[in-house]
């Protein structure tokens, strides 16, 4: 990836198009990488590289650590490309893995201060707040939600769906706050792995 001063250079296509970070034209890539086009796949990935980058800047002290967690991002989008829904956008998609990446990577770094961690109330005192309650498009991963328990399943379309606090969900299920929150910590567990398959 070419930079000078913050600025990135635009990719073409062979047929002269430039390639943008718009969403239509990022899923058009993804839709010609999975029909088995290299130099479509190598452009996704740079300009997936490209639109994450400034995220993990913002998130971030180094940039060795943006570097380090960008290769474990674009190696987590290779591994889950077979999970990507052409039908829904390819940048929600790419976001809710750059954040469980983030997140594990966060924990990783703060492992030293979480080992005495007892419960998911002590983490949130330590991580960021997109950390331990990752954002991501529900509508991009709803197929894999609906595969989860149950209760984890209602517990992510509440917050992530309807739009509800961990404390309302534990109020509408009748469950605790930090029930509420492990919960949904194993369910992103879960979903991380079936996304990196």
């Amino acid at each position: 990836m070419s930079t000078m001063a913050g600025y990135y250079s635009p990719v073409y296509l062979t047929n002269g198009d430039q390639v943008t970070d718009s969403g239509d034209n990022l899923a058009a890539l993804m839709q010609r990488s999975l029909g088995g086009d290299s130099q479509a796949y190598a452009m996704l990935l740079k300009e997936t590289a490209r639109l994450l980058r400034p995220f993990l800047l913002k998130r971030l002290y180094s940039s060795n650590e943006v570097d380090d967690v960008l290769q474990e991002i674009l190696i987590s989008v290779h591994k889950a490309r077979h999970t990507y829904d052409g039908e829904r956008p390819y940048k929600p998609w790419v976001y809710a893995i750059a954040k469980f990446r983030l997140q594990d990577h966060l924990r990783a770094h703060y492992a030293d201060r979480l080992h005495d961690a007892e419960d998911l109330s002590e983490l949130e005192e330590v991580l960021p707040d997109d950390a331990v309650e990752p954002g991501f498009d529900y509508e991009s991963i709803r197929a894999e939600v609906a595969r989860l328990p149950e209760k984890q399943a209602t517990i992510l379309q509440l917050m992530h769906h309807d739009g509800y606090t961990a404390r309302e969900v534990a109020a509408r299920t009748g469950m605790t706050e930090s029930a509420v929150k492990v919960a949904a910590h194993r369910a992103y567990k879960v979903l991380r792995m079936r996304l990196e398959r």
